[in-house]
């Protein structure tokens, strides 16, 4: 039989939505150097370089830091599965999709889960968590720190505290912050935390780092049963990616090449640096955005420097206007998840596409089709406004 399919030739994209983000060249040059095998001294060495980059990024010392073979999906269910048994209590914070996923996945682990719920947008305060710690005496608390659906920014000191004086565990959903703003493992006394490569690490997805405390180790090593899951067991993972080096699974190798280049960047750069960029796009995107007459949905004081989301304009046909940027600019945006379906658009500024030109790139295309959608504004005062954001940012002293 002979196959008439076409040759690869995928699109150029600006990637502006809620993941993937735009990869940067040197991830993709990476991606594409020679495979070598799984327990290859050369792959062995790598790992041990890696780890120590992660744990730099996740701002911990914690030895069981490593990189899960899948998407930041399972980054969550590595870190539900080995820490939940069947009837184990767990209360989960759910403020927006993700929130949601992560009680569906710790249901489905056998976890008695509770919820505690915040109006979608906003985050949560130690006062919301007091009661519900109190009724369900949970064994894990689960929450996330950038909600992806929502682009809300949940702080986590207070709650970390409060969370530890209830005697649970904190478990952190880090999959869009990581990379973007500061996450804090150690500080913050995060006993569980996870991610994915394909956000502000500028990766292609396809990998998840996480990180384990000794405490939570401790969890997993006094088990009454099995992991639900072999393949995310972190008890034989630690032996791949510890000292030992116990054949666990067929790594994906040109993928470590890829997460390995890309956090080596962030380094480079300085994550306080690098943190600092995103917020400085972040504030031109917003003024920009607010010369349009659009608002952010999150709220005030908590919005996500590397995820905007902002309401569609009365009048504005959501899923036109995405496409419209799609095909004739060749940029991606998110329309909304769940409650903010075809109310919000999701804009991303994520580690490589955290970008000057990006951000001025997309208020032009904007404001094109703003204007064929009969949405009133000034023209020109998004980009006006983007670029008066940059020159006051430059002016500011050191």
């Amino acid at each position: 039989m002979t196959l008439h399919t076409p040759r690869l030739n995928p699109p150029i994209r600006t990637l502006m939505g809620p993941g993937p983000s735009d990869i940067h060249p040197r991830v993709l040059s990476a991606i594409g150097r020679s495979t070598v095998g799984h327990l290859d001294p050369y792959y062995l060495e790598l790992m041990d370089h890696l780890q120590s980059m992660l744990r730099g990024l996740f701002r911990t010392e914690n030895r069981m830091t490593m990189a899960i073979s899948a998407t930041g999906s399972a980054g969550m269910e590595a870190t539900v599965v080995n820490l939940i048994e069947p009837g184990d209590p767990m209360l989960v914070c759910v403020n927006g999709v993700f929130g949601m996923r992560m009680a569906d996945v710790a249901g489905r682990a056998g976890a008695e889960v509770t919820t505690v719920e915040r109006p979608w947008g906003e985050v949560f305060s130690p006062e919301d968590l007091k009661d519900a710690l109190a009724a369900a005496k949970p064994k894990v608390v689960g929450i996330v720190m950038a909600e992806t659906s929502t682009g809300a920014w949940q702080p986590l000191e207070e709650i970390s505290e409060l969370v530890h004086d209830a005697g649970a565990l904190l478990l952190v959903d880090a999959v869009t912050s990581l990379g973007g703003v500061a996450v804090e493992v150690d500080r913050w006394n995060i006993d569980a935390i996870y991610s994915g490569s394909q956000k502000c690490l500028s990766c292609p997805p396809g990998l998840a780092p996480v990180s384990f405390n000794e405490r939570a180790l401790e969890v997993i090593r006094s088990r009454r049963t099995k992991v639900q899951s072999w393949y995310l067991d972190v008890s034989m993972l630690a032996n791949y990616w510890g000292s030992d080096r116990v054949y666990h699974h067929t790594a994906p190798i040109n993928m470590s090449y890829a997460l390995y280049e890309a956090v080596q960047i962030l380094h480079e750069e300085g994550l306080d640096a690098a943190f600092a960029r995103h917020w400085q796009n972040h504030l031109a995107l917003k003024a920009g955005l607010a010369a349009l007459g659009i608002e952010y949905t999150a709220q005030e004081g908590h919005q996500l420097p590397m995820l905007n989301a902002v309401s569609v304009p009365a009048g504005v046909d959501d899923a036109r206007l995405r496409s419209d940027l799609l095909n004739r600019f060749g940029i991606e945006i998110g329309g909304g998840l769940g409650a903010f379906k075809g109310k919000v658009w999701r804009i991303g500024l994520m580690g490589y596409g955290s970008r000057a030109a990006n951000v001025l790139l997309f208020l032009g295309a904007l404001e094109q089709l703003l204007a064929e959608h009969g949405h009133a504004f000034e023209h020109g005062a998004g980009i006006a406004a983007a670029n008066a954001s940059y020159q006051a940012s430059r002016s500011k002293p050191d």
